[in-house]
């Protein structure tokens, strides 16, 4: 069974269409990644999804719920998590999550506190006031939150931004750990190297829904070719490169330039000369998610432009 199956979702507001006919689906337990640029419309395709609003067209069903009639039946079984920390910071944690137990009705208050401070690490803490914690606990005690009232589907917009590495591994063991326990995850973000610890990913663009399936689907799909550029003066190089018939994409990696184009020969013989320069080496590369991310990024068009 699919925990989400919506098709050609629409909502504008005003004359912008900021969803437009967008299709997914997720099945029970898998844990699928939500990228796209800033403005592409992720956020306003999952309060599409958790009911908090309604789309001008499409249909469809999230936890067998339909998504136009049944809007306060979702948001019960729905956690989700926003961008920016949204609870009370001059409360503790204890108290935020009281707050909580008691908008889902959970009886008795305290039992359901305090078994969520102990699955989330948070039980030491739970006097600290919210607003001095850093960013990764914030993250934690958002994520206590959501998960409260055990929801069928997480819905994560962005949760890890700004938070440092340490706190991002384990925010994603954590997910992982809740999806072997048969929760199903949406999860927006920026990261690369977290879309690569998705089971699918899902990328939108102003609007479209461009591609979908596993990183390796989706790199396949794109149909780029890569090469790695290993010399002195990478500089030069790039500026040479730059505008070139075949090179759609130049990016330094370190000590080497990464090259990237969707007509393999045309960017062969774009780099041929490149190859004969003195210490230079040109070399076939593994085309990366971010290469084919930047590439999608490029071929499509502002809707708010």
């Amino acid at each position: 069974m699919n925990a989400i199956e919506v098709r050609d979702l629409v909502k504008r507001f005003g004359d912008r269409t900021v969803v437009d006919h967008v299709t997914m689906t997720v099945a029970e337990g898998e844990i699928v990644g939500f990228l796209g640029p800033n403005g592409s419309g992720k956020t306003t395709t999952i309060r599409l999804m958790c009911g908090l609003l309604t789309p001008d067209d499409g249909e469809g069903t999230v936890l067998g719920y339909d998504l136009l009639t049944e809007s306060l039946s979702i948001k019960r079984e729905v956690g989700y998590m926003t961008q920016k920390f949204s609870f009370y910071e001059d409360l503790t944690i204890a108290e935020n999550l009281e707050f909580v137990a008691r908008l889902y009705r959970l009886k008795p208050v305290a039992e359901h506190v305090d078994r969520t401070l102990d699955d989330l690490g948070l039980s030491s803490r739970r006097n600290q006031l919210a607003g001095t914690l850093s960013g990764g606990w914030k993250q934690r005690v958002a994520l206590a939150a959501c998960i409260m009232h055990r929801p069928r589907l997480l819905l994560l917009d962005e949760p890890t931004a700004g938070v440092d590495p340490k706190a991002r591994r384990d925010f994603w063991d954590e997910i992982h750990r809740l999806a072997r326990d048969g929760l199903t995850v949406l999860v927006s973000t920026h990261y690369m190297d977290e879309a690569e610890r998705c089971h699918r990913i899902s990328y939108i663009s102003y609007g479209k829904m461009l591609a979908t399936g596993t990183v390796a689907e989706v790199v396949e799909n794109a149909g780029l070719t890569t090469f790695v550029v290993e010399g002195p003066r990478l500089s030069e190089v790039a500026a040479m490169l730059e505008g070139r018939p075949g090179v759609e994409q130049v990016a330094p990696f370190g000590a080497t330039l990464h090259v990237v184009g969707s007509d393999r020969k045309a960017l062969k013989a774009a780099l041929a000369d490149i190859g004969r320069r003195e210490g230079v080496s040109v070399r076939p590369g593994e085309t990366s998610l971010e290469d084919v991310f930047i590439q999608f990024m490029a071929g499509s068009q502002d809707n708010m432009a």
